[in-house]
């Protein structure tokens, strides 16, 4: 590990404790990795790829101590309700859907069975079709 690494990761450590305390020196406060990064004054990609640990550790010291979500979290579990709502939604509609469909075939064979009756009726007893009609 080099010096600025080892250097980076006191920082993000401090930066930890500072934010899970209250005490934040450099950021809004917040429990986010934004927040984590502005306070330890590294940059946010720092703790997605070289710090990836320290971020994890950040988040489970969040659940743990403050007895809280973290935010991603949150958002995320805000997309699965939505997404379960969604998927409720076009349920119902694909249900609605298929209804109408059954509907409308029966109303098409209904009239296409009406069709046949009245042509049928009209042909005169003694006219014979050049085509007769199947059916």
């Amino acid at each position: 590990m080099t010096e600025q690494s080892s250097d980076e990761r006191a920082r993000i450590r401090a930066a930890i404790d500072r934010l899970l305390s209250g005490q934040p020196t450099a950021s809004n406060g917040a429990l986010t990795v934004v927040a984590l990064a502005a306070e330890a004054g590294v940059h946010r990609m720092a703790l997605q790829k070289r710090h990836a640990d320290l971020k994890h550790e950040f988040y489970e010291r969040v659940r743990a101590e403050t007895k809280q979500l973290p935010e991603s979290e949150k958002r995320l579990r805000r997309n699965v309700s939505d997404l379960k709502e969604t998927v409720t939604v076009q349920k119902a509609e694909i249900t609605a859907l298929r209804h109408q469909v059954t509907q409308l075939a029966l109303a098409n064979a209904v009239l296409t069975l009406q069709s046949k009756e009245r042509h049928t009726e009209k042909t005169a007893d003694n006219v014979v079709p050049l085509h007769p009609r199947e059916g």
